[in-house]
């Protein structure tokens, strides 16, 4: 049986019917489903978001058990072969490598969590977001903050190169020959590599003196472009702001 039919038959089952109802009359309720085994919890995960498409937050266990729900729900939905930008379902995991050792953080983590705090902020409300408790325990930034923090640059936008790598520094990028994770920038000549914390692909961005003449994504392993931007955000590490956020606002007290 393929696919589309066996998620028919879930979002045609009462049980189902009857959570994504509850979820819609008590969106703040809390929910909880039993005798879901293998990837049957995908399937009722997907035909609720069907049913009743918002942003779902759904936290299991583990960090392994996590990891097993997105690939279940990537394989379902077809998202593991589309671009980022078009993706339903997401991960959203702790930073750090070691639990709560903010000197050991995995930048492609870091990445990941941005990338979801931005789609909730800037997209379409219809998302399935996986998580576990230790990622959920990290604090994040404030919105407000993370827009004071954000430097916006648009193609044709003049603006010192020498401005812009301090800015960078300041946000906590590391100055590397070639960019190969997020938090990485290179100058070489009149070109700019950037790999941002809250973006897929990192950027390219060309000058002619002061002018940001274009500006692309490209692929840091073959180095080839992807395709041509208007404009680019280029945002900070999340928890390095989060610490210093909270160090103000200790000062403050």
């Amino acid at each position: 049986m393929q696919i589309p039919r066996v998620l028919e038959l879930y979002q045609g089952h009462p049980g189902v019917e009857k959570t994504a109802t509850l979820l819609k009359e008590y969106a703040t309720g809390r929910i909880t489903l039993a005798g879901l085994h293998g990837s049957a919890r995908a399937y009722v995960i997907e035909a609720i978001r069907k049913l009743h498409p918002t942003i779902h937050l759904i936290v299991v266990d583990e960090k392994e058990d996590a990891a097993y729900l997105l690939n279940d729900l990537e394989n379902l939905t077809g998202d593991r072969d589309k671009p980022f930008e078009k993706r339903r379902v997401l991960f959203y995991p702790t930073s750090y490598r070691r639990p709560y050792d903010p000197e050991f953080t995995d930048n492609a983590n870091v990445l990941s969590r941005a990338e979801v705090l931005n789609k909730i902020s800037t997209w379409a409300r219809d998302l399935l977001i996986i998580t576990y408790p230790e990622a959920l325990s990290e604090k994040v930034i404030t919105r407000k903050t993370l827009k004071k923090n954000t430097l916006t640059l648009h193609e044709g936008e003049e603006i010192s190169m020498d401005f812009l790598a301090d800015m960078l520094n300041e946000y906590g990028f590391e100055r590397v020959d070639f960019v190969v994770e997020p938090g990485h920038f290179a100058i070489r000549g009149g070109i700019v590599d950037v790999f941002s914390f809250s973006h897929e692909y990192p950027f390219r961005i060309e000058f002619d003196g002061d002018l940001a003449e274009s500006i692309r994504t490209f692929d840091p392993a073959s180095q080839l472009s992807i395709k041509r931007i208007q404009k680019v955000d280029l945002q900070p590490s999340l928890e390095k702001q989060t610490t210093i956020e909270r160090s103000e606002e200790r000062d403050r007290k």
